[in-house]
Protein backbone atom coordinates (compact mmCIF):
# COMPACT_ATOMS: atom_id res chain seq x y z
CA UNK A 1 0.00 0.00 0.00
CA UNK A 2 1.16 3.08 -1.32
CA UNK A 3 1.96 6.12 1.10
CA UNK A 4 2.86 8.42 -1.71
CA UNK A 5 0.77 12.02 -1.05
CA UNK A 6 -0.79 10.62 2.18
CA UNK A 7 -1.12 12.99 4.63
CA UNK A 8 0.62 11.45 8.46
CA UNK A 9 -0.28 13.28 11.60
CA UNK A 10 2.22 12.59 14.12
CA UNK A 11 2.44 14.22 17.99
CA UNK A 12 5.33 13.97 19.79
CA UNK A 13 7.61 14.58 17.01
CA UNK A 14 10.14 16.59 18.25
CA UNK A 15 12.42 13.48 19.30
CA UNK A 16 12.71 9.81 19.69
CA UNK A 17 9.83 7.85 18.04
CA UNK A 18 8.08 10.60 17.03
CA UNK A 19 10.86 11.64 15.14
CA UNK A 20 11.66 8.25 13.86
CA UNK A 21 8.21 7.87 12.11
CA UNK A 22 8.90 11.51 10.83
CA UNK A 23 11.80 10.43 8.65
CA UNK A 24 10.06 6.50 7.25
CA UNK A 25 7.02 8.63 6.21
CA UNK A 26 9.09 11.13 4.42
CA UNK A 27 11.24 8.68 3.02
CA UNK A 28 7.80 7.38 1.66
CA UNK A 29 6.90 10.36 0.23
CA UNK A 30 3.78 11.17 2.51
CA UNK A 31 3.14 14.41 3.51
CA UNK A 32 3.50 15.23 7.76
CA UNK A 33 2.04 17.32 9.95
CA UNK A 34 4.56 17.35 12.76
CA UNK A 35 3.19 18.28 16.04
CA UNK A 36 4.84 18.67 19.35
CA UNK A 37 5.18 21.53 22.08
CA UNK A 38 8.92 22.43 21.52
CA UNK A 39 8.62 23.84 18.33
CA UNK A 40 12.81 24.92 17.91
CA UNK A 41 13.43 20.77 17.81
CA UNK A 42 10.40 20.85 15.23
CA UNK A 43 11.82 23.33 13.20
CA UNK A 44 15.51 21.43 13.16
CA UNK A 45 13.73 18.18 12.37
CA UNK A 46 11.88 20.04 9.38
CA UNK A 47 15.09 20.92 8.03
CA UNK A 48 16.97 17.70 8.40
CA UNK A 49 13.82 15.93 6.68
CA UNK A 50 13.72 18.27 3.76
CA UNK A 51 18.05 18.53 3.33
CA UNK A 52 17.41 14.45 3.71
CA UNK A 53 14.70 13.67 1.33
CA UNK A 54 14.07 16.79 -0.94
CA UNK A 55 12.74 20.15 -1.29
CA UNK A 56 9.39 18.42 -2.41
CA UNK A 57 8.62 16.56 0.60
CA UNK A 58 5.70 18.82 2.18
CA UNK A 59 5.51 19.13 5.81
CA UNK A 60 3.54 21.20 8.07
CA UNK A 61 4.67 22.02 11.69
CA UNK A 62 2.13 22.42 15.23
CA UNK A 63 3.29 23.82 17.90
CA UNK A 64 0.70 21.85 19.95
CA UNK A 65 0.60 20.67 23.69
CA UNK A 66 -1.87 17.54 23.49
CA UNK A 67 -3.20 18.60 26.57
CA UNK A 68 -4.81 21.75 25.94
CA UNK A 69 -8.91 20.45 24.41
CA UNK A 70 -8.68 23.94 22.52
CA UNK A 71 -5.70 23.93 21.40
CA UNK A 72 -5.88 20.72 19.64
CA UNK A 73 -9.45 21.58 18.62
CA UNK A 74 -7.99 25.09 16.64
CA UNK A 75 -5.37 23.16 15.28
CA UNK A 76 -7.40 19.98 13.58
CA UNK A 77 -10.39 22.18 12.56
CA UNK A 78 -8.02 25.60 11.60
CA UNK A 79 -5.59 22.88 8.99
CA UNK A 80 -6.14 24.56 5.29
CA UNK A 81 -7.74 22.10 2.94
CA UNK A 82 -4.18 21.03 1.81
CA UNK A 83 -3.91 19.74 5.08
CA UNK A 84 -7.14 18.98 6.56
CA UNK A 85 -7.72 15.16 4.80
CA UNK A 86 -5.17 13.00 7.54
CA UNK A 87 -5.15 9.81 6.04
CA UNK A 88 -2.58 8.03 9.43
CA UNK A 89 -2.71 9.34 12.84
CA UNK A 90 0.03 8.87 14.88
CA UNK A 91 -0.77 9.01 18.37
CA UNK A 92 2.95 9.26 19.42
CA UNK A 93 2.56 11.75 22.27
CA UNK A 94 3.63 10.42 25.61
CA UNK A 95 5.87 10.38 28.74
CA UNK A 96 6.29 8.67 31.91
CA UNK A 97 6.92 10.93 35.56
CA UNK A 98 8.94 9.65 38.37
CA UNK A 99 8.90 6.06 39.89
CA UNK A 100 7.26 6.53 43.18
CA UNK A 101 5.38 3.88 45.28
CA UNK A 102 1.86 5.25 44.61
CA UNK A 103 1.21 6.58 48.36
CA UNK A 104 4.40 8.69 47.94
CA UNK A 105 3.36 9.82 44.11
CA UNK A 106 3.36 13.34 43.54
CA UNK A 107 0.08 14.84 42.08
CA UNK A 108 1.61 17.02 39.37
CA UNK A 109 3.66 13.80 37.74
CA UNK A 110 0.02 12.32 38.07
CA UNK A 111 -1.63 14.54 36.44
CA UNK A 112 1.05 15.56 33.45
CA UNK A 113 0.96 11.44 32.56
CA UNK A 114 -2.90 11.32 32.46
CA UNK A 115 -3.05 14.47 30.64
CA UNK A 116 -0.72 13.83 27.83
CA UNK A 117 -0.69 9.53 27.82
CA UNK A 118 -4.81 9.62 28.14
CA UNK A 119 -6.31 12.91 27.56
CA UNK A 120 -4.77 14.05 24.57
CA UNK A 121 -4.88 10.81 22.79
CA UNK A 122 -8.61 11.07 22.81
CA UNK A 123 -8.50 14.78 21.94
CA UNK A 124 -6.80 13.95 18.39
CA UNK A 125 -8.46 10.71 18.06
CA UNK A 126 -11.86 12.78 18.73
CA UNK A 127 -11.51 15.90 16.27
CA UNK A 128 -9.19 13.59 13.36
CA UNK A 129 -11.17 10.69 13.32
CA UNK A 130 -14.85 12.06 11.94
CA UNK A 131 -12.63 13.08 8.94
CA UNK A 132 -11.69 9.73 8.32
CA UNK A 133 -15.26 8.12 9.10
CA UNK A 134 -16.55 10.44 6.43
CA UNK A 135 -13.72 9.92 4.02
CA UNK A 136 -14.00 6.23 4.28
CA UNK A 137 -10.49 5.80 4.84
CA UNK A 138 -8.06 6.03 7.67
CA UNK A 139 -6.14 4.73 10.25
CA UNK A 140 -5.20 5.72 14.11
CA UNK A 141 -1.97 4.06 15.68
CA UNK A 142 -1.93 4.84 19.13
CA UNK A 143 1.71 4.72 20.80
CA UNK A 144 1.21 2.46 24.00
CA UNK A 145 3.77 -0.02 26.24
CA UNK A 146 4.37 -3.34 27.58
CA UNK A 147 3.14 -1.32 30.92
CA UNK A 148 -0.15 -1.63 29.26
CA UNK A 149 -0.06 -5.75 30.22
CA UNK A 150 2.31 -5.73 32.50
CA UNK A 151 2.04 -3.54 35.56
CA UNK A 152 5.68 -3.26 37.39
CA UNK A 153 6.70 -1.43 41.28
CA UNK A 154 6.89 2.25 40.84
CA UNK A 155 5.23 2.27 37.35
CA UNK A 156 1.59 2.42 38.99
CA UNK A 157 -0.10 5.69 37.18
CA UNK A 158 1.72 5.27 33.99
CA UNK A 159 1.07 1.68 33.55
CA UNK A 160 -2.56 2.83 34.00
CA UNK A 161 -2.71 5.22 31.48
CA UNK A 162 -0.90 2.71 29.49
CA UNK A 163 -3.63 0.29 29.58
CA UNK A 164 -6.45 3.00 28.96
CA UNK A 165 -4.23 3.47 25.35
CA UNK A 166 -4.88 -0.56 25.38
CA UNK A 167 -8.83 -0.63 26.06
CA UNK A 168 -9.12 2.96 24.07
CA UNK A 169 -7.56 1.29 21.05
CA UNK A 170 -10.04 -1.57 21.45
CA UNK A 171 -13.11 0.30 21.97
CA UNK A 172 -11.93 2.59 19.01
CA UNK A 173 -11.86 -0.06 16.91
CA UNK A 174 -15.13 -1.38 17.84
CA UNK A 175 -16.72 1.61 16.97
CA UNK A 176 -15.39 1.85 13.79
CA UNK A 177 -16.62 -1.71 12.97
CA UNK A 178 -18.23 -1.54 9.62
CA UNK A 179 -16.14 1.48 8.44
CA UNK A 180 -12.87 0.96 6.24
CA UNK A 181 -10.85 3.28 9.11
CA UNK A 182 -8.27 0.97 11.12
CA UNK A 183 -6.57 0.78 14.42
CA UNK A 184 -3.67 -0.36 15.95
CA UNK A 185 -1.84 -0.26 19.14
CA UNK A 186 1.89 -0.72 18.71
CA UNK A 187 3.15 -2.01 21.95
CA UNK A 188 7.12 -1.40 22.67
CA UNK A 189 9.40 -2.68 25.51
CA UNK A 190 12.03 -1.07 26.53
CA UNK A 191 13.07 1.69 23.94
CA UNK A 192 16.10 4.21 23.96
CA UNK A 193 14.65 7.47 23.94
CA UNK A 194 14.30 10.51 26.30
CA UNK A 195 11.92 8.81 27.77
CA UNK A 196 13.75 7.88 31.16
CA UNK A 197 15.58 11.20 31.34
CA UNK A 198 12.10 12.99 31.45
CA UNK A 199 10.52 10.38 33.96
CA UNK A 200 13.69 10.95 36.28
CA UNK A 201 13.19 14.72 35.51
CA UNK A 202 16.72 15.19 34.12
CA UNK A 203 18.69 13.21 36.13
CA UNK A 204 20.83 11.35 33.09
CA UNK A 205 22.91 9.27 35.24
CA UNK A 206 19.79 7.35 36.72
CA UNK A 207 18.22 7.57 33.32
CA UNK A 208 21.83 5.62 31.66
CA UNK A 209 21.25 3.00 34.09
CA UNK A 210 17.73 1.64 32.96
CA UNK A 211 19.28 0.23 29.87
CA UNK A 212 22.56 -0.64 30.96
CA UNK A 213 24.16 -4.00 30.55
CA UNK A 214 21.32 -4.85 27.87
CA UNK A 215 20.60 -3.76 23.99
CA UNK A 216 17.10 -2.33 24.23
CA UNK A 217 15.15 -1.34 21.02
CA UNK A 218 15.45 1.71 19.24
CA UNK A 219 12.77 4.61 17.96
CA UNK A 220 13.88 3.48 14.15
CA UNK A 221 13.15 -0.07 15.18
CA UNK A 222 9.34 1.51 16.34
CA UNK A 223 8.89 2.95 13.55
CA UNK A 224 9.81 0.26 11.24
CA UNK A 225 6.53 -1.25 13.21
CA UNK A 226 4.75 1.18 12.75
CA UNK A 227 4.91 1.29 8.95
CA UNK A 228 4.89 -2.32 8.55
CA UNK A 229 1.08 -1.75 10.19
CA UNK A 230 -0.07 1.47 7.79
CA UNK A 231 1.20 -0.40 4.67
CA UNK A 232 -0.53 -3.87 4.73
CA UNK A 233 -3.35 -4.24 2.33
CA UNK A 234 -6.81 -2.57 3.31
CA UNK A 235 -8.32 -5.58 4.25
CA UNK A 236 -5.64 -6.30 7.08
CA UNK A 237 -6.00 -4.30 10.36
CA UNK A 238 -2.83 -5.28 12.46
CA UNK A 239 -5.16 -4.60 16.08
CA UNK A 240 -2.07 -4.96 18.55
CA UNK A 241 2.21 -5.25 18.47
CA UNK A 242 3.61 -6.10 21.90
CA UNK A 243 7.59 -5.85 20.55
CA UNK A 244 10.52 -6.21 23.27
CA UNK A 245 14.26 -6.27 22.73
CA UNK A 246 15.17 -9.98 22.70
CA UNK A 247 16.88 -9.16 26.40
CA UNK A 248 13.73 -8.12 27.90
CA UNK A 249 10.73 -11.42 28.73
CA UNK A 250 8.86 -8.82 30.48
CA UNK A 251 8.29 -5.76 32.21
CA UNK A 252 10.18 -6.61 35.22
CA UNK A 253 12.36 -9.14 33.54
CA UNK A 254 15.58 -8.46 31.98
CA UNK A 255 18.94 -9.58 31.11
CA UNK A 256 22.02 -7.78 31.75
CA UNK A 257 25.72 -8.26 31.08
CA UNK A 258 27.12 -6.90 34.00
Amino acid sequence: MSLHNQIVLITGASSGIGTACAHIFADAGAKLILAARRYERLQQLGNELTTTYGNSLEIHLLQLDVRDRSAVESAITQLSPQWSEIDILVNNAGLSRGLDKLHDGDFQDWEEMIDTNVKGLLYLTRYVVPGMVKRDRGHVVNIGSIAGHQTYPGGNVYCGTKAAVRAISEGLKQDLLGTPVRVTSVDPGMVETEFSDVRFHGDTERAKKVYQGLTPLTPEDIADVVFFCVTRPSRVNISEVLLVPTDQASATLVHRRC
